[in-house]
């Protein structure tokens, strides 16, 4: 964090980035650099970062789906076009309103999810929860954009699209870091018997887990986590599908652990991507999806093909 807030159009010292955070003198230029963009900056990509990782890991193991991810699986998009309504129609709202408008239409697109999945003959399975979030994520990407043209906020909203934390403020990080870091340990502690879950739903309830009460509580904290980080970043994908499996590559499966250090990998990946957006080409900056996506996309054909050999 401290090397990404040094490096950029105007680059800092590792020692003066210090001061700056810890004996910040509004008189030098340097430090109100530091302390209102690249600080909130960075802080805003870490946390986000450990959102989409966190959501990832536990949608990972309730639905026992390899290939779930909140951007992939539509979630992202729901509470986009909520995030896009909000824009059209109530200009006005304030930063918690729309947050919960973001949690809204995260959890309608995961109830439509999971609805259209489950309505094929055989139930539901990881190939249809993909499928099925594939179609959602296009469906609400077009109302999202239909709803940008007609109300001439493609501008406004390209931001939401591409994803990125350049204008992350403090009183935004005021309210959405206790709420990613109160939920994630919310699902830390429900860490035992999501570990169960992601053995076997039969498994799960002969060694006494509640399998629909654990998973509903899950996906009610991806919800929030997902909800929060769109927006404050926008709709960035693949975080959640890569580092969960990073992560039970290095600590194993006990989502007690998985999930903590998921989030700790999630916030470096976006870390790292913002830093990326702006070494790139600068002074222009890359979105920071689109940096996540090169290394996202892969990574998800890569699961894709193995998921269908194994079928």
């Amino acid at each position: 964090m401290f090397i990404s807030i040094s490096l950029g159009a105007k680059e800092l010292t590792v020692g003066t980035v210090w001061s700056a955070v810890f004996h910040y003198d509004s008189g030098l230029t340097s430090h109100q650099i530091v302390h209102e963009l690249r600080l909130p900056r960075v802080l805003g990509a870490w946390i986000t970062g450990m959102a989409f990782a966190a959501a990832g890991a536990v949608m990972q193991g309730v639905t026992r789906n390899p290939l779930a991810d909140s951007g992939i699986l539509g979630i992202n998009s729901g509470s986009s076009l909520a995030v896009a309504v909000s824009f059209a129609l109530l200009p006005g709202l304030t930063y918690w309103a729309v947050i919960g408008l973001s949690f809204l239409g995260a959890a309608l697109a995961m109830i439509f999810i999971l609805l259209l999945g489950a309505a094929n003959r055989g139930g539901l399975n990881s190939i249809r929860l993909t499928v099925a979030g594939a179609v959602v994520a296009a469906m609400l990407h077009s109302l999202s954009t239909g709803i940008a043209i007609y109300y001439d906020l493609s501008q406004d909203l390209a931001y939401w699209y591409a994803g990125g934390t350049a204008g992350v403020t403090w009183n935004q990080l005021q309210i959405i870091i206790p709420i990613v870091l109160i939920t994630i340990v919310w699902m830390l502690l429900m860490g035992r018997p999501i570990t169960f879950m992601s053995l076997g739903e039969e498994s799960a309830s002969n060694l006494g887990v509640r399998v629909q009460r654990v998973r509903i509580v899950g996906l009610i904290g991806v919800v929030i986590l997902a909800g929060t980080s769109v927006a404050v970043a926008g709709a960035i994908s693949f975080v959640g599908l890569v580092v969960p499996h990073i992560a039970r590559r290095l600590v194993g499966v006990d989502y007690r652990v998985v999930i903590p250090f998921s989030a700790l990998l999630g916030g470096i990946l976006l870390v790292l991507a913002d830093l990326a957006s702006r070494l790139a080409a600068p002074p222009r900056e890359f979105a920071i999806g689109a940096m996540v996506a090169i290394v996202g996309v892969p990574f998800f054909l890569y699961l894709a093909r193995r998921e269908e050999r194994d079928m």
